[in-house]
């Protein structure tokens, strides 16, 4: 800053006023100040107009106080003042008009238009004193806006980072998804009004959607956010435009109607302002996110879908994670269901065993008593206590038929309410009626009426009957022999099939007991054979029981284990760095390490030799990451390609480093995959764990930070973490949004390279390369930003940007007879409307297609050739031509030049530059051969990279057409080349 202002008593005596100086004092933004220096000239007497200029470097105007565009001849005069040793310009022409310069650094000139006759010195003599006071403190307003600025922007990083945070971390928290969902649209309003929002799920294969989730204050027919529909059942919609074209919309329903192609049904209540962007992952259109505005205060901008649009790729990580943890813990709770399904038919075998077990055990006692050696008494006394065992026998009796078959003998009888009898002759008893059957029976009062009623019972003489009644007929063999019987007099006491089928069990031991001298050895054979089926099932169960637990051994590997390498995975790593962190922070002294691995190219090996073989890639690598650790540190795999070595226990950080100079010396061993030798390489990202880190979250970032570090030094390397590399991400993040300011402010503008025909040196072409005029750090090269433009997917707005641009600089500026190359991305060729939409805006500019060469690499034929081809066909067929880039560098540079529409190749500078050196045989014979090849094809050559003028003659004298480099110019304005001299080089 310089202050060309004199001082000393002359000034003192034309101080400006008290009031003034405190208006002064009071503003603090630039305008403020310009307006009171505007005032303070215009006060003073012989001053018919002023104003404050701030100047661009370029030679434009970046503001002034009043607004006003000035004259070219008024701007060059107070550009002149900047360049003045005293800081005062006054005009040739009109001396009433001076130029003053009020700060030099930051290029702030005072215009001032005097009345005829009036003294320009004199009248800035008067208004020195408050000039200096004013362009001071003009200068710390400015620095003070600056700061302001960087604030703000800075305070928009850290939100927005918040924001991804909090998505993040959604992803694994416990909510559900309804809960997420929430959570997600509460996130989203922090960033713009997002009252009204919801999210679209899309299935490109099925051809289907979903309403995820639905927020909406006047909409009353809310979709069903719990199933699918056909994407066809919401054609011409404002949701389906935003899902089929993958692009975003954004404005009224007039500007919508004029941004989609094809009718347009609006449905809902009309909002004033919707704002939809789609969820992109490699092109392809995943869901879409949406807001919208009933109130005309709250109007969407173009950083509103930027942000919206950079979110959504986040929203749809977390959507994805939760959705997978969701379908893990349903599957869990399904097998945990199942389990419990087998747990409960296990207590039931158990009950049933239990059961079996105390039959046989009363099975056996009667076994017992049939070699005992007891009178009868006895042993009807314990066979009655062993039936007692099994159910209710209180009243019991045990009746046989005589060897006559007339009369019933009661060898045991026990009864409340009935004298004990020992015989009697065959009746029409319930006894009598089971002998009959040779069958069970279990009756109740009205049953037993009801035999009777039907003759096949009499109960006269009977006694008093029993309220439930329960026999059971002793046999042996086919032969009835008799009957065991119990039966009750209260209500309490009811007989269950259970109860019968226990009987029935004691009623065959108790005949066999009674005639133990004949089936003494069959009923010892019965009873082994019984205690053998009870052991077969036992074992049976217990093997069961056994396969159960392999199967929950094997589900929790497979949860915690990567399928393909069957190392641990994601879950398991987490787990155990949560473990060695809680470790760390009890024993503050430990140190552990993460090593985060991504395999370099893992894409190309994958789409060159097949999945197959990149999965047999995997094994090996992770196969060959094992072996250089040891117990117990561990090796997971992440996701894809991408692995982790988690070190436990490290003395000091080289420890880490002697790991990952290892891995990367392992793996770079040859390798041979599907007849291949290949030479694997990884980039290696360390981040050292000590008490400061509490999560395993952290550690896993910082070490993904310090990886994305390694990858940008160009792969096969590894990096550890520290602080600057995280503030370099928020770095990134902060060009993100000055990339978007400047695609807003329109701050890129294209420079060009003549191309210059060898022979007389005639400029017959440019190449157009892209420059930023950052408002801070002045004009930018490519390198400088590009790689954030690419990886915030701002680089195709930006290209478009530099195509318009260029075109129109050419269309009205260039030569008629001069043609523009450009260079076209992988990515823009990706869209098949490519060539529509460059033929579009070429015919709207109304600029010769003819005139343009698209300039395309071999990296981008590669991509996908046959979709280039036909791309570059189309727009042959309308004029634009086709050059080949970086010529004889690529894979395969030769196939390409006979099977593609080919205007032009250019030959890469690194075979340029070598020519100008001893020994440069092979460069010459090579450059010469692409000479004669592309002359035999018609095809026009341009040498790339001309820096001396020896490497001039060297091309001259093999017969190359035309050169570029900075022998023949540099890239510049499209003004400069306008000029006499700028049209030879």
């Amino acid at each position: 800053m310089s202050h060309p202002f004199p001082s000393g008593a002359h000034a003192r005596e034309n101080a400006p006023s008290l009031a003034w100086l405190g208006r002064l004092i009071d503003a603090t933004t630039p305008d403020e100040v310009g307006e009171l220096i505007v005032e303070l000239a215009e006060a003073q007497p012989g001053c018919s107009k002023a104003t404050v200029l701030w100047t661009a470097s370029d030679g434009g105007c970046l503001h002034s106080i009043p607004p006003a565009a000035p004259s070219a001849d008024r701007l060059a005069q107070a550009h002149a003042a900047l360049a003045a040793a005293d800081g005062l310009q006054l005009s040739p022409a009109d001396p009433s008009h001076l130029a003053f310069c009020l700060l030099q650094q930051e290029r702030v000139v005072l215009l001032v238009a005097l009345v005829t006759g009036a003294d320009a010195k004199a009248w800035l003599t008067l208004v020195e004193p408050g000039l200096q006071l004013a362009a001071r403190h003009l200068h710390h307003a400015m620095k003070l806006a600056d700061l302001y600025d960087s604030h703000s922007q800075l305070e928009h990083s850290e939100n927005l980072q918040s924001a991804l945070f909090a998505i993040s971390d959604l992803a694994s928290s416990e909510l559900d998804m309804p809960e997420m969902l929430q959570s997600i649209h509460r996130i989203v309003s922090t960033l713009m009004y997002g009252e009204n929002f919801f999210i679209v799920r899309h299935d490109a294969e099925r051809r289907t959607m979903r309403f995820l989730y639905y927020a909406d204050i006047k909409d009353q027919d809310v979709p069903d956010t719990t199933r699918e529909l056909p994407l066809e059942d919401r054609q011409h919609t404002l949701t389906w435009h935003l899902l089929t074209s993958g692009m975003p919309l954004m404005g009224n329903n007039e500007q919508l109607l004029e941004q989609v192609n094809g009718p347009l049904i609006l449905s809902g209540p009309d909002s004033d302002d919707w704002l939809g962007v789609p969820i992109l992952r490699e092109g392809q259109v995943h869901g879409a996110l949406v807001v919208q505005s009933y109130d005309k205060g709250n109007v969407y901008s173009h950083d509103d879908l930027a942000l919206l649009e950079f979110v959504g790729s986040h929203i749809l990580t977390a959507l994805e994670r939760k959705q997978s943890k969701e379908r893990l813990e349903d599957s869990v709770r399904k097998r945990t269901q199942e389990l419990a399904q087998a747990n409960h038919d296990l207590q039931h075998n158990i009950v049933e065993l239990q059961r079996a077990e105390r039959l046989q055990a009363a099975l056996f006692q009667l076994a017992q008593l049939a070699t005992a050696d007891i009178d009868e008494n006895e042993f009807y006394n314990r066979v009655h206590t062993v039936v007692g065992a099994l159910l209710n026998a209180e009243n019991f009796f045990i009746a046989l038929l005589a060897d006559d078959h007339e009369t019933l003998e009661f060898p045991y009888f026990v009864d409340g309410t009935e004298r004990y009898r020992d015989r009697r002759t065959l009746g029409r008893g319930l006894t009598e009626y089971v002998l009959r059957r040779g069958q069970s029976l279990r009756a109740g009062l009205p049953d037993i009426i009801e035999l009777e009623r039907q003759g096949q019972v009499s109960l006269k003489g009977m006694g008093n009957p029993a309220l439930c009644w329960l026999g059971v007929p002793l046999m042996v063999g086919d032969e009835v022999t008799g009957l065991v019987a119990v039966q009750s007099y209260t209500e309490a006491v009811v007989y269950s099939i259970a109860d019968q089928e226990l009987l029935s069990f004691a009623a065959l031991q108790i005949a066999n007991s009674i005639h133990r001298r004949r089936a003494a050895a069959s009923l010892h054979q019965a009873n082994l054979q019984l205690e053998h089926r009870v052991e077969e099932r036992t074992l049976e169960l217990r093997q069961q029981i056994a396969q159960r637990e392999q199967i929950q051994r094997q589900l929790k590997h497979q949860v915690m284990h990567d399928s393909l390498t069957a190392l641990p995975n994601r879950g398991f790593l987490r787990d155990r760095i949560e473990r060695v962190l809680a470790l760390i922070q009890r024993h503050p002294d430990r140190r552990c390490a993460l090593l985060y691995l991504d395999v370099d190219r893992f894409k190309v090996i994958n789409d060159s030799l097949g999945h197959l073989a990149g999965d047999a890639f995997l094994k090996a690598i992770a196969s060959r990451l094992q072996r250089c650790v040891r117990e117990p540190d561990m090796v997971a795999r992440l996701a894809g390609d991408e692995f982790a070595i988690l070190l436990e226990d490290i003395d000091f950080p080289a420890a880490a480093i002697n790991v990952a100079q290892r891995v990367l010396a392992t793996l770079g061993m040859p390798l041979k995959i599907a007849g291949k030798e290949l030479e694997p390489s990884v980039s290696v990202g360390i981040a050292c764990g000590n008490a400061h880190y509490v999560d395993a979250d952290e550690l896993l970032r910082d070490a993904d930070i310090a990886l994305y570090r390694a990858k940008e030094l160009g792969r096969k390397r590894y990096v550890v973490f520290d602080e600057t590399l995280a503030k370099g991400m928020v770095d990134v993040l902060a060009m993100e949004g000055e990339l978007r300011q400047a695609l807003q402010h329109d701050q890129f503008q294209p420079h060009f390279q003549p191309i210059c025909r060898l022979g007389d040196g005639r400029i017959v072409g440019y190449e157009a390369l892209i420059r930023w005029n950052h408002p801070q750090h002045g004009l930018l090269k490519p390198c400088e930003f590009l790689k954030v433009a690419e990886d915030s997917g701002l680089i195709e707005a930006i290209d478009w940007r530099m195509f318009e641009l260029s075109c129109s600089l050419l269309s009205r500026h260039g030569v008629k007879d001069t043609f523009m190359t450009f260079n076209v991305s992988a990515l823009h060729l990706r869209h098949p409307d490519f060539d529509a939409r460059l033929i579009r805006m070429v015919e709207a500019i109304g600029l010769p297609p003819s005139r343009l060469v698209a300039e395309v690499t071999e990296g981008a034929l590669l991509d996908n050739p046959e979709i280039v081809r036909a791309t570059l066909d189309r727009l042959r067929q309308v004029g634009v031509g086709a050059a080949l880039d970086d010529f004889g560098t690529g894979y395969s540079s030769l196939s390409y030049l006979h099977s593609l529409p080919l205007r032009m190749l250019k030959i890469d500078k690194a075979f340029v530059h070598e020519l100008d050196k001893a020994g440069n045989t092979n460069s010459t014979t090579v450059v010469a051969a692409i000479l004669a090849l592309a002359h035999a094809l018609n095809i026009q050559v341009i040498a790339e990279g001309i820096e001396t003028q020896a490497q001039h003659d060297a091309l001259m004298a093999m017969g190359c057409e035309m050169g570029q480099g900075y022998l023949l110019g540099h890239p510049a304005p499209i003004e400069y080349w306008l000029e006499p001299h700028s049209q030879t080089a």
